[in-house]
């Protein structure tokens, strides 16, 4: 598939509160009651003289800066930070690299033919969505000095995904050690008859720790196979939650049968995960066939609702025995008459399906990352999550290069969306992650990692 053309996106403008109502000076006798009529008409008091102020002048969209921290990359793809600054990246095709908090960039494992890195790995490979992809640092990287990235490999036969664990040298220049944790998650081998229908494709690939439990969430992607979603046995379209080792974490709470590593099933492509501030509760971006990008908050042993096998739901036989793009899947059609026929989360077939918080408006735009804002300098989007997209314009959708901030409901069920207005270059926005200098840190597929600074 081609790159579309980065295009500009219009904001939607600050996300400020409403116009305070009007409340006359309480009695003492009333002031337990005043305060509360005072949250629901957004003023606060100062002090004992009575003063209010509404609460839109605190609460507002930041302002944003960005500077470029690197250029002429090769498909970044993802990132992972030490408390320090220290920034570790893959590229898709290359393998992976650290910035050093001095700056200064090192080539630490590079992947098949690739060249300049400290060590190589001959049996990692790129092929079209398929590479090096994700990276995650250990929680306790300052006493082991793990490192973990996922990536296709030839080790085995047929290829498979997989995540490995490095050992970084202590001075950073240098990973060893390396270990397999995960060998056996899909990997698609060949072409079939599908938009985007090339090998490697719905790979998956992102790799995050939970700040609350301490275990490495793996996403994977269906390889544009019907079987593989709802399978209890093979990895593909899941949410994997495991250990340092590679083993099942205890409370994935899987259905009887299933691969104990299995934490959620029934995803398509999920490339990103994020755990919200104070609950630590997971949440995936997917995204859709020609309809229907999701964000979902997850629930150990959930479904995720999409099951692209033929003759299920009212279908007939699909090309390649895949439904995914199916009625009509080279062709013009209505998202909504496409989503009726393949939903992204079919509740009708599993009413217990977990519901997405964000469908996007029911529009597929290439949803890839996600992550968390927190702290005060992102004054109202404090506690919100920022995703990603990469942009696919086709039928008539609109390209859609941006960010959006999603105000999702305690319960994670509903959402309500700002569009970020951007300042710099709309792309191909690959992945998003806060650094500890609080800073949003943005990858492209054109090559830049930019720092985002709220203001």
């Amino acid at each position: 598939m081609s790159k579309p053309t980065p295009v500009s996106v219009r904001p939607l403008g600050g996300h400020l509160a409403g116009t305070p109502a009007t409340a006359a000076a309480p009695s003492p006798r009333s002031r337990r009651s005043f305060k509360r009529l005072n949250t629901v008409v957004g003023c606060l008091m100062l002090g004992g003289a009575g003063v209010l102020m509404s609460t839109s002048a605190l609460a507002q969209a930041p302002t944003l800066a960005a500077t470029t921290v690197l250029s002429k990359l090769e498909n970044p793809w993802d990132m992972a930070f030490l408390a320090d600054g220290t920034m570790f990246f893959t590229e898709k095709c290359k393998g992976l690299s650290v910035r050093q908090a001095s700056g200064t960039v090192v080539r630490l494992l590079g992947m098949k033919d690739a060249q300049g890195y400290a060590s190589s790995a001959g049996d990692l490979f790129c092929d079209g969505q398929a590479g090096m992809n994700g990276v995650a640092v250990d929680p306790n990287f300052a006493t082991n000095r793990y490192i973990y990235v996922y990536s296709t490999s030839s080790m085995s036969s047929p290829a498979t995904n997989r995540v490995i664990r490095l050992v970084v040298s202590a001075d950073g220049t240098r990973v060893s050690d390396r270990k397999d944790i995960v060998t056996d998650i899909p990997y698609k081998t060949a072409a079939s008859d599908h938009p985007f229908g090339g090998s490697g494709a719905h790979n998956g690939g992102r790799i995050r720790f939970n700040p609350g439990d301490g275990f490495l969430y793996v996403t994977t992607g269906d390889t544009h196979n019907g079987e593989v979603p709802q399978s209890p046995t093979r990895l593909g379209g899941k949410v994997l939650r495991i250990d340092r080792e590679g083993a099942a974490a205890p409370g994935n709470n899987a259905p009887q049968g299933f691969d104990p590593r299995i934490y959620t099933y029934g995803h398509r492509n999920p490339q990103g995960i994020a755990f919200r501030p104070g609950t630590n509760r997971p949440y995936t971006a997917e995204n859709g066939p020609w309809h229907t990008d999701e964000v979902t908050a997850l629930m150990p042993g959930g479904n995720g609702g999409w099951d692209p096998r033929p003759n299920r739901a009212g279908r007939g036989d699909c090309p390649d025995r895949y439904c995914g793009y199916s009625p009509n899947q080279m062709g013009a059609m209505d998202p909504k008459d496409r989503s009726a026929f393949m939903p992204m989360t079919d509740m009708k077939s599993f009413p217990n399906a977990m519901k997405p918080a964000w469908t996007n408006e029911g529009l597929s735009q290439g949803m890839s990352s996600g992550t968390f804002l927190s702290g005060p300098q992102w004054k109202d989007w404090n506690g919100k999550m920022v995703v990603s997209y990469m942009g696919i314009g086709i039928h008539g959708t609109p390209v859609g290069n941006r960010l959006d901030i999603l105000d999702i409901s305690a319960d994670g069920l509903s959402a309500k969306r700002t569009i970020v207005s951007l300042p710099m270059p709309a792309g191909r926005f690959r992945s998003v992650v806060q650094g500890p200098d609080g800073n949003l840190y943005v990858a492209t597929d054109e090559g830049e990692i930019y720092k985002m600074t709220p203001k």
